[in-house]
């Protein structure tokens, strides 16, 4: 028997997440029961501002309690939102760094059995934001993407790594995306793919 067949998935993140492109695909082939779909589009992780309603750190707090596993896919948004990048011994919910880690640590606390997991951000080139322009605070995505990794390995979660290990860049993302952020359907089954892989060994 598949290990999650029959389980329940919920997938936080941005518009990425909310499109529902790769979690069907994702649940057919691991046997998932219930996918819940907690994705917001063009909101970042972190709290504060005018997309402080949809920011992933507080949709994370209202999702199912007893879900057997969790996807955390954020961090695009921030960089595009110039989110400042904070630091891991201070739980400030107006930084990235923050925002994320009250998250994870919430989640923890009121599921300690579920695999929760960090996916890090894709590559991008959209509204001249990329790979190498520095936002507002100094930060490039890189910087973002360097957060989630360590904040998996202080926490002992798997992380998987969609900004180096996915294919998604500037020679790519004309095939796999619709504006050089969004995946289309090639882009879904990419990430789709890799996401099988990784959560099958979990």
């Amino acid at each position: 028997m598949k290990e999650w067949h029959g389980r329940s998935w919920g997938t936080l993140g941005d518009s990425i997440t909310a499109a529902n492109g790769y979690q069907p695909l994702v649940s057919a082939a691991l046997g998932f029961a219930t996918v819940h779909n907690y994705g917001r589009s063009g909101c970042p992780m972190t709290s504060g501002g005018a997309t402080d309603e949809g920011a992933t750190v507080k949709v994370g707090y209202e999702i199912e309690v007893g879900l057997d596993c969790v996807s955390i896919f954020a961090g695009t948004n921030d960089y595009r939102l110039s989110k400042p990048l904070g630091t891991p011994d201070r739980q400030d919910p107006l930084t990235f760094i923050g925002s994320y880690t009250t998250l994870i640590e919430h989640i923890l606390s009121v599921n300690p059995s579920c695999r929760l997991n960090l996916w890090t951000p894709l590559q991008r080139d959209k509204d001249v934001y990329d790979i190498e322009r520095p936002n507002e605070e100094g930060y490039r995505l890189r910087d973002y993407v360097e957060a989630v990794i360590g904040l998996g390995r202080r926490y002992g979660l798997p992380v998987l790594d969609l900004y180096a290990e996915s294919g998604f860049n500037k020679l790519t993302l004309p095939f796999f995306t619709e504006d050089g952020l969004h995946p289309n359907q090639h882009g879904h089954q990419r990430i789709a793919s890799m996401a099988i892989a990784f959560l099958e060994r979990l």
